[in-house]
């Protein structure tokens, strides 16, 4: 008897606490429900999104191949509006930039990666970016502005290649032993062998001595006659003009 009792007791004890609880507890669930939907929503939504950024970045790369501006840059406005944040707008400057320089076009090329260095989303292409901006920049005669671009920047990876167009726009200014020390800094990088044309690094380094040597004679001040020549030189000239 004390058993049944017992389990009433404890039926009763049940109902109470679910009266009390039960609307938090389903509300719990609606909400943990409702997440594991969202985020299978979002994942989907996401999916979508890079599949889409996906179809036209392919399509733009076959515009590319064909050197056919005009629908590159249809298909290339439609990525940075569409899908801003996605790999896809970075790599989409990186191809635009490429026909652009092919067309002859670089100041519009500058432009694009000017943007994508600015606004990129991905540091390592942003670094792609960077280096290729230089690169059209020493092609435009603008030394002073590769420095600004590149000196002080974190190349990561690209700090082999950052170094050699460094050289080159100290090479361009005439600063020839910075020049040495950006090539010597390209060489030394454990990844030069990788991301380098080390043979024509090291001839570009082979070509600064000469260079050098030539600068610092043309720095060297005139020799003077010591006293005693010139003396005998002037006395030479009054002998002559005494005759």
């Amino acid at each position: 008897m004390d058993e049944t009792l017992s389990e009433k007791e404890q039926l009763e004890e049940m109902r109470a606490w679910w009266k009390e609880n039960g609307t938090y507890v389903i509300a719990g669930l609606i909400i943990g429900i409702g997440g594991i939907l969202g985020f299978n929503q979002w994942k989907s939504k996401q999916l979508d999104t890079q599949l889409g950024a996906s179809a036209l970045y392919e399509s733009l790369l076959d515009e590319v191949a064909d050197n056919r501006l005009e629908p590159s840059q249809t298909i290339a406005a439609d990525i940075y509006s569409s899908y801003p944040e996605t790999v896809y707008a970075d790599q989409a400057r990186l191809a635009m930039a490429r026909i652009l320089m092919d067309q002859g076009r670089d100041e519009d090329a500058a432009a694009v990666l000017q943007a994508l260095v600015t606004d990129g989303t991905h540091d390592v292409i942003q670094s792609v970016g960077r280096l290729r901006l230089a690169k059209i920049l020493l092609f435009q005669n603008k030394p002073e502005d590769v420095l600004s671009l590149l000196d002080g920047s974190d190349a990561g990876a690209f700090a082999a290649r950052n170094n050699e167009v460094l050289g080159d726009a100290y090479f361009e200014l005439g600063q020839y032993q910075q020049a040495e020390a950006a090539y010597q800094a390209a060489m030394s990088d454990p990844r030069a062998s990788q991301m380098l044309d080390t043979a024509l690094v090291q001839m570009k380094i082979n070509d600064l001595p000469d260079i050098l040597t030539q600068a610092a004679d043309s720095a060297e001040p005139a020799v003077t006659a010591p006293a005693d020549v010139a003396a005998e030189s002037a006395s030479t000239n009054e002998e002559a003009s005494g005759e």
